[in-house]
């Protein structure tokens, strides 16, 4: 017995990042060798599913950067709070009105299963503060690597602008090198005070973060199958609605700009059943994650 919890001390005694890793290896590699991650990479994602899971991102990180907000001052958190460089909610709020429109608050979904993970992020953060850092470790640093594959993917595949409209969730302006900046967050995340009961804890806490995240996506698969979208029908070819970038042609086309200007249809390059569509797009944020813990 005084030998196997030796053991476990000394296992725990390793930095944090590695532990995450380790904790997170049987998961990992589930999704790692799922054919939906093959095929996202193919380029094999529609634009409607895209749609939904930016909304879902988005009420996501709302919740995750408001606890953040809350406990920028705490020393469980202080250390890794990096607002200027990591936080994505202002991003995703370009995304969605580029894909909706003015009006995208009031058309975007957010399934029971993103109440959910909202709900978490707002009990832990309320409540058990040295949680968030699973949370923001695994998100941010997955955005920052696997995120960066799939911003290449998304925008071929779904015929963004190649001036980045659609995809400023995955840009991030404040980090000038990913990798240099990727080592910092692990130095500091790996300095955090905590004892070995508050580690143990938080790698639980890594280990549901992927949990939640596919709570959400098989939502988002219920929702495509029922063909519903905030109650509208889910059309198979969805209209994107694009920003007008010059202002002075608010209330008409910019001459020989209306093609690109104007409404583009994008057509889906998926099979027509939902739920063959829906194993694709599952990963979006299972490789996001999964290619951000174990890319660095």
């Amino acid at each position: 017995m005084e030998t196997s919890q030796t053991h476990s001390s000394e296992r725990m005694s390793k930095d944090l990042s590695e532990l995450m890793k380790e904790a997170t290896k049987e998961v990992h590699e589930q999704a790692e060798n799922t054919p939906f991650m093959k095929n996202f990479q193919k380029g094999q994602v529609s634009l409607q599913e895209f749609k939904l899971v930016t909304a879902s991102l988005y009420f996501i990180y709302s919740a995750l950067e408001e606890e953040i907000e809350r406990n920028k001052d705490n020393p469980v958190f202080a250390p890794v709070y990096f607002p200027a460089e990591l936080h994505r909610k202002a991003a995703l709020e370009q995304d969605l009105e580029y894909f909706y429109g003015s009006n995208w608050r009031q058309e975007i979904p957010c399934p029971e299963a993103t109440q959910k993970y909202v709900e978490r992020l707002h009990y832990i953060g309320k409540n058990h503060p040295e949680l968030l850092v699973a949370h923001a470790y695994t998100r941010y640093l997955g955005d920052l690597s696997g995120g960066q594959v799939l911003k290449k993917i998304a925008q071929k595949a779904l015929q963004l602008p190649s001036t980045g409209e659609g995809l400023a969730f995955f840009t991030f302006d404040g980090v000038s090198n990913a990798t240099k900046f990727k080592q910092l967050y692990r130095s500091r995340m790996n300095a955090l005070e905590m004892d070995l009961a508050t580690k143990k804890r938080v790698l639980e806490e890594a280990k549901k973060v992927f949990l939640l995240n596919i709570q959400v996506f098989e939502a988002l698969q219920e929702l495509v199958s029922k063909g519903q979208e905030n109650g509208h029908p889910v059309q198979p070819k969805a209209e994107l609605r694009t920003r007008s970038v010059n202002k002075s042609y608010e209330h008409g086309p910019e001459p020989g700009k209306e093609s690109e200007r104007t409404n583009r249809r994008h057509t889906d390059i998926m099979p027509t059943t939902p739920l063959l569509r829906w194993i694709l797009v599952l990963s979006f944020l299972a490789t996001t994650v999964a290619l951000g813990l174990f890319a660095m």
